[in-house]
């Protein structure tokens, strides 16, 4: 379960974007709705303590738990279907003595169980049962979710699905045919959804795909996202600072709903301004990057998987909510990771980066020139033989032999 690790491996850099960013969305908070403060200090605190002790437990422990946490994850989704407390025409918060966000928890999970899932399929990946069975696997929770009705969170989980499958080692091939599929279904689907008799989606959807397409024809259905826009555009460079009081600012106004939440990247462009919202974008970006660095350097399968389903997490989901608020995808409610008031969100993201830290700290196989003999990079990659730094292949003869 605990390793022993060298501190030199420890990505400080990625603990302190997050740590960073978490501070920035705790000041816009504040900013926003007061009350939700100190809840989101709470978090922070909770947050940080959980990341580093999982950044401390071997990842490999984890993983052998994986179905354990698949089943627990979608018996929570079930019972918020049944059981779930309903805020905004929304059923997606459980309250068992606290009240937390079953399918924000879930996208964690399901990044481990396919971690996992794949390693153990590394050779058989784009076999078809092995792909029939990761989509059934898939589609459960999914399909779950979607019923809340959370229609961000199914494709956020959807996309990172896609991006692990696709670093397991997904054939080309493959991939090439399911596009021809899809990107004439995609059309269809749109063709038919944007119809006022439709039935694919409920009404809702379908009034925000067309407030997206046509502001002009559906003012009430884009009145948060173009707000939402105006205000961004109001800081200017420099914003109009932190805890204004103007009458005519998106959050004292009521100009958006729940400011401290889907649209806090609003708040955060009208307060902080051009130079706030690109400090947010790029600590996004490089939690994102680092994350995916790390798997890719790292050990196992298992670790590369994480590292991407992490990465690709934060920037798919961070992509998303500043899409929304900048008016460039319509409207469709989900948090900014480590900025937005989300209890659960920025627990579950904290977690994931701990997790994420462990796979950096794994020791790596070390690789040795294959110029005087028979090892190879390859068979020492999988073999995980530990060559002394001061070896010398040509001192052991021609055939490169440790032993």
């Amino acid at each position: 379960m605990f390793r022993q690790y060298k501190i030199r491996n420890y990505s400080f850099l990625l603990m302190g974007a997050v740590i960073a960013l978490s501070i920035i969305g705790i000041l816009i908070i504040g900013s926003a709705q007061n009350s939700s403060q100190i809840r989101q200090i709470y978090g922070l605190v909770i947050g940080g303590v959980l990341m580093l002790i999982l950044s401390l437990i071997d990842y490999t422990w984890i993983l052998h738990f994986r179905y354990i946490l698949y089943v627990i994850g979608c018996l929570f989704l079930l019972a918020v279907l049944f059981f779930g407390v309903r805020v905004a025409g929304a059923t997606r918060w459980l309250n068992i003595g606290i009240q937390f966000q079953p399918s924000d928890l879930m996208k964690l999970i399901l990044i481990l169980f396919f971690a996992g899932f794949f390693q153990k399929y590394e050779d058989k990946v784009s076999s078809p049962p092995v792909i029939l069975l990761s989509l059934a696997i898939l589609a459960v929770p999914m399909y779950l979710i979607y019923q809340e009705p959370d229609l961000s969170t199914t494709i956020v989980t959807a996309l990172v699905f896609c991006a692990i499958i696709f670093s397991a080692g997904l054939s080309f091939r493959f991939i090439i045919g399911v596009l021809v599929v899809i990107i004439p279904l995609a059309a269809i689907f749109l063709s038919i959804v944007v119809r006022p008799d439709q039935t694919l989606i409920k009404s809702y959807q379908r009034n925000r795909i067309m407030s997206f397409l046509k502001p002009e024809e559906f003012p009430e259905d884009a009145f948060q996202q173009q707000n939402s826009i105006i205000a961004i555009g109001s800081g200017q460079l420099y914003g109009k600072g932190l805890n204004n009081n103007m009458v005519s600012s998106v959050k004292n106004g009521n100009f958006i709903a729940e400011p401290q939440t889907d649209f806090i990247f609003a708040v955060a462009g009208e307060e902080l301004g051009f130079v706030g919202c690109v400090a947010i974008v790029l600590l996004e970006l490089l939690i994102g990057v680092l994350c995916i660095r790390i798997g890719m350097q790292a050990r196992q399968k298992a670790g590369a998987l994480i590292g991407m389903g992490m990465g690709s997490l934060v920037i798919t989901q961070s992509g998303l909510n500043i899409g929304v608020t900048t008016g460039l995808m319509p409207n469709t409610g989900i948090t900014l990771p480590f900025v937005s008031y989300g209890v659960t969100s920025l627990l579950t993201f904290c977690m994931g980066i701990g997790i994420c830290l462990n796979v950096g700290l794994q020791p790596k196989s070390r690789r040795v020139s294959n110029k005087a003999g028979d090892l190879s990079t390859k068979s020492l990659w999988k073999q995980d033989i530990r060559v002394p730094r001061n070896y010398d292949p040509e001192a052991h003869g021609r055939s490169g032999n440790l032993i």
